[in-house]
C-alpha cells in the first residue's frame, strides 16, 4: 500500500490477517491523524475492525497497528511498550517518516499501490 503524508509517499506492507484485510477495505482513506506522546499519530475509525491484540513489546518506526478495535496508530519512533496492539503492517523504508509526520496533527492518505 501507499501512505502519503503531504507530498512524501511511503510504501508499506500489510500483514495477511483479518484486521489488515478489513483496514484495506476502507481504502482509499484520507484522515487527519492526531499527535500523541511524541512517538505516534492516531485516528479513531468510525467502525471497529477485527482484533487479535498482543503485547506491543518492541515498537519500531513505521509500525501500523490497531489499539482497541478502532484506533489506528502509526508509530514514528521506536520504543518498548506494555500496551497491546493488533498488527496491521509496517512502512517498508521508514527513513524520513518522523520528519514527514511533523510535530502536530497531519493528514495521512492510505491507498493501494
Amino acid at each position: 500500500m501507499k501512505i502519503t503524508v503531504g507530498t512524501t509517499v511511503f510504501i508499506a506492507t500489510l500483514y495477511d490477517n483479518p484486521s489488515a484485510n478489513a483496514f484495506k477495505a476502507l481504502f482509499p482513506l484520507s484522515i487527519n491523524m492526531t499527535e500523541l506522546n511524541n512517538n505516534e499519530k492516531y485516528f479513531d475509525l468510525p467502525n471497529p475492525l477485527p482484533i487479535n491484540a498482543s503485547v506491543g513489546g518492541d515498537i519500531k518506526v513505521g509500525d501500523l497497528t490497531l489499539y482497541g478495535s478502532n484506533t489506528l496508530v502509526l508509530f514514528y519512533k521506536s520504543f518498548n511498550t506494555s500496551y497491546s496492539y493488533t498488527k496491521l503492517g509496517y512502512v517498508d523504508n521508514p527513513t524520513g517518516l518522523a520528519t514527514a509526520l511533523g510535530n502536530g496533527n497531519v493528514v495521512v492518505k492510505f491507498e493501494n499501490n
